[in-house]
């Protein structure tokens, strides 16, 4: 059967777990240790037993391997045992008592039961960036956004051509080219085309055109 107990790796990684479960169970050991190795067991059962996400977690700290984490709590007798309620110690069992570590961890496992289970997105502080900064600026309109009016380009290309913006001239390219490139006087013909953009004074000002 899998372990339900936590081997802690970093104390980045024991931060992550505190943080994420409102109880934590820590067993501090020492591979080295006799009285470690006869209560392990017992804390094993308490882990298959008692371990809900999210709101009780077990793990175990090798006090030789982390010794920032162990030096955190001031852990200087194997093994030790911490209950934690977020980062702070609510009880302390030392040695290898396991009517104690029962004890604690049941009253630990009744507590946890009353309030809302934490979700794995409470290891992250702040509130983070939304995506495209939504909300802030929802209703500002977007530039260079706006869709052209497809109906008056298509019922009156000539005239839809005398606006600006990008899809005016693009229709007004294609009318003077499509205009002059039948013709035998292409200049001229691109010039009275009604592709052609007017001007003030009524003439018609066209582009390079070949």
């Amino acid at each position: 059967m899998t372990s339900k107990v936590v081997p802690i790796t970093s104390a980045q990684h024991f931060r992550t777990i505190t943080s994420s479960s409102t109880y934590t169970i820590v067993d501090f050991y020492a591979t080295w240790c006799g009285p470690c190795k006869v209560i392990s067991p017992i804390f094993e059962q308490l882990a298959s037993a008692e371990s809900k996400p999210g709101r009780i977690t077990f793990c175990k700290v090798d006090v030789d391997a982390q010794r920032e984490v162990a030096g955190t709590y001031g852990i200087s007798a194997m093994p030790t045992f911490l209950i934690l309620k977020g980062s702070s110690v609510k009880e302390t069992v030392r040695g290898a008592n396991a009517a104690a570590l029962r004890t604690a961890v049941l009253s630990a496992a009744a507590d946890a039961a009353k309030g809302p289970a934490k979700s794995p997105g409470a290891t992250f502080g702040g509130k983070g960036q939304t995506l495209g900064n939504v909300g802030a600026n929802a209703s500002r309109p977007v530039s260079g956004s706006v869709m052209p009016d497809v109906g008056a380009m298509l019922s009156s290309p000539a005239q839809f051509a005398q606006g600006r913006g990008l899809p005016q001239t693009v229709v007004r390219f294609l009318g003077l080219y499509f205009t002059s490139l039948f013709s035998l006087e292409p200049e001229t013909a691109a010039r009275e085309s009604p592709f052609a953009v007017k001007g003030q004074a009524g003439g018609a000002r066209v582009g390079t055109v070949r």
